[in-house]
């Protein structure tokens, strides 16, 4: 409970600061401890509960705050070393409110996975972090692009880095996540055994969908230039899928039909 309240508290810090300094039009680092701890704290709480529960537990409310942890953590990792750190306004909200949703929730037995299947676990859990950052950087390419065309210059806007300079970490974090999303699929083809039996064959498909989609603007990209509202537009559309593949088929598994 105590990592768990100190995690929230230091998130919320955290944002408070961020966006004091936007307010100024500055990008200082003053966040960045707070952060920092946050983000110790929150991994603090999961090691804690596997530890009394025997194993790690990566059911709907634990996974989803996993996932935001890994945001939380390319966000700070990447906003200590430019002008991206406004992206942590929304990742840290998100991942203090994934984090009292899991503690509220409580943590279940863990399924008797071996480590083939743990492996695969985790490569999802990294590659859907990766790619959440990449939509969330979409969206601020997207609101960038329309107050320059609208002549709109806002405190929040000087706080980014020039349009380029975004539009090339947009691609790229795609390219890693994609990368990781490649390794998640090809480890799910090799280890797991029954897709109907394990509940996955739908899993399996939207997410060959979103990667096919993700591989596309890559493609796209490199060859005719991509850019802009196509690059958002396909972006955003890969990671919708993306999201009904993993947390759509969870919240319809374990908490309506209430299965493993």
């Amino acid at each position: 409970m105590i990592a768990v309240l100190a995690a929230v508290a230091l998130y919320l810090l955290a944002t408070g600061l961020l966006v004091a300094e936007v307010r100024r039009g500055g990008a200082g680092r003053a966040w960045l401890p707070a952060a920092a701890v946050a983000l110790v704290m929150h991994a603090a709480e999961h090691v804690f509960a596997w530890r009394q529960i025997g194993g790690a537990d990566m059911h709907f409310y634990a996974a989803l705050s996993l996932v935001t942890l890994g945001m939380a953590v390319l966000t700070t990792a990447v906003g200590a070393r430019g002008r991206m750190a406004t992206l942590g306004m929304v990742v840290f909200p998100l991942a203090s409110a994934a984090l009292v949703a899991t503690h509220l929730h409580g943590h279940r037995p863990p399924e008797p996975l071996d480590w083939r299947l743990q492996l695969h676990a985790w490569m999802a859990l990294l590659a859907y972090a990766t790619l959440a950052v990449a939509a969330l950087l979409a969206v601020g390419l997207w609101l960038q692009e329309r107050a320059l065309s609208r002549r709109e210059i806002h405190h929040w806007l000087r706080a980014l880095p020039p349009l380029v300079e975004l539009e090339t970490l947009l691609f790229r974090t795609i390219a890693t996540g994609f990368v990781l999303l490649s390794a998640t699929l090809l480890t799910g083809i090799l280890f797991v055994d029954d897709l109907l039996a394990q509940h996955l064959l739908h899993k399996t498909v939207l997410s060959l969908l979103s990667w096919l989609v993700f591989g596309v603007l890559l493609l796209g990209r490199w060859r005719k230039g991509w850019r802009g509202r196509t690059a958002v537009h396909w972006t955003l559309a890969a990671m919708a899928l993306l999201v009904l593949a993993f947390f759509g088929s969870k919240f319809v598994l374990e908490l309506v039909l209430q299965r493993a």
